[in-house]
This record gives structure tokens, C-alpha cells and sequence, in this order.
């Protein structure tokens, strides 16, 4: 039997489009309209990991706006607190993971996700980018892609900030577009390194987000 805590509920499967449209509404009130391409692309079916760049606390939002399939997200604990980002989190059955020390329970409650079948969203940045600048990304994606063999997608975000910059919580006048670039999708060997993983992760995102140089 599917776990509810997990399985995306029917309210939320249906209502989708019109999900779309409050979250377009919400970031033109902002002066941010949202510009999306590539999405295509990304698999309808089977286990996925969806790699993102971090740049705002709007960005889990963004990329299920911008999803033609629903993702289960690992998010940072605190934005299960939020106003409005919270509830979505929730009701998008994100599941938790703690950024300052290697979270194995929700390592192991990716791996399940993706062996039933499911997207799980993850920022392998681990943290939020003060300055749009890609920050090393954490060893634990090259392994949940090695335990699992799940196709992987990047998604790079372009002016997520520009509505709720960092480190702020709640939304502001931007003025500027909001981008969303996906790429295409790529399996693993079982024997790839940590450097062959985390090496296209960092060029695809790289490319796919326009990020300043280090």
C-alpha cells in the first residue's frame, strides 16, 4: 500500500493547473514574470532525481510550477514553518533533511521514494547562495545516484531571489523575470565516481543557471 505520507494526494493531483496559475499570479504581483523552457524534456515516468541550484526560498515552488510531473522534494527543516511555503511543502509531501550534518533518514526515505517509482527534488547545494555563486554540492547525490541508478535532470533557476532574496522569508517587489531552464536527462553507470556525478551536476547547472565565476 502506497505511504500517504509520501503519495501526493488526489486534491493536489487535480487541482494542479490551477496551482499554475496562483503561482504565475502570485510572481507578477511581485513584478516577476516566470519564463520556463525546456520542460519537455524531463521523463514522465520512472525514478528521478531533480537537481536544482539554490537561490531563494521560493525555488521548491518554482520547480513544481515549472514540472510537467510532481516531485516529492527533500527540503530544509525550516520551511516546513513557513507562511503559505510551509503549507505547500507539505501538501506537496516534501520530506525534511538536515543541511549542518549527513542526514541518513532522509537518505534512505529519497532511495524508497525513488525505488517506487517517484521524483524526489533535491538542492545538492545543500544551502541557499547569498550571492548566485554555485556552492560546492554535497557528496550524498553521487551516492543516492549510484544506490538507486535513477535517471537525473538539472533544472538552473535565474531570479528566484529577486522575490525573496536571501536570507529573507517573506516576498518583495522584484521587478525582473524569474527563468527556468531544464536540461536533458542522464543516466549512470553503477561504477560512475563521485567526480563523474558531481562533475556534470556542477556543469549543468553551471550552464542551465548562468551563475557568476567563482
Amino acid at each position: 500500500m502506497p505511504d500517504p505520507r509520501y503519495t501526493h494526494p488526489l486534491s493536489l493531483r487535480v487541482t494542479v493547473p490551477l496551482q499554475r496559475a496562483v503561482v504565475f499570479g502570485l510572481f507578477m504581483t511581485f513584478g516577476s514574470l516566470l519564463r520556463v523552457r525546456g520542460w519537455r524534456s524531463v521523463p514522465r515516468n520512472g525514478p528521478l532525481i531533480v537537481l536544482s541550484n539554490h537561490l531563494s526560498n521560493t525555488d521548491p515552488v518554482i520547480v513544481q510550477y515549472s514540472s510537467p510531473r510532481l516531485i516529492n522534494f527533500m527540503a530544509r527543516r525550516d520551511l516546513f514553518r513557513l507562511p503559505v511555503i510551509g503549507w505547500l511543502t507539505n501538501w506537496w509531501r516534501a520530506f525534511p533533511v538536515t543541511q549542518s550534518s549527513p542526514d541518513r533518514e532522509a537518505l534512505k526515505r529519497a532511495i524508497h521514494l525513488l525505488e517506487k517509482g517517484h521524483a524526489v527534488g533535491v538542492f545538492p547545494e545543500g544551502r541557499l547562495s547569498p550571492d548566485g555563486r554555485l556552492l560546492p554540492l554535497s557528496r550524498g547525490v553521487a551516492l543516492l545516484v549510484r544506490r538507486t541508478g535513477a535517471t537525473c535532470v538539472c533544472v538552473g533557476l535565474r531570479g528566484t531571489e529577486g522575490v525573496m532574496p536571501y536570507p529573507k522569508m517573506t516576498p518583495q517587489w522584484s521587478g525582473r523575470p524569474t527563468s527556468v531552464q531544464w536540461g536533458l536527462p542522464r543516466t549512470f553507470e553503477p561504477g560512475a565516481t563521485d567526480d563523474e556525478i558531481l562533475g556534470w551536476v556542477e556543469g549543468e547547472l553551471r550552464s542551465l543557471s548562468n551563475a557568476p565565476p567563482d
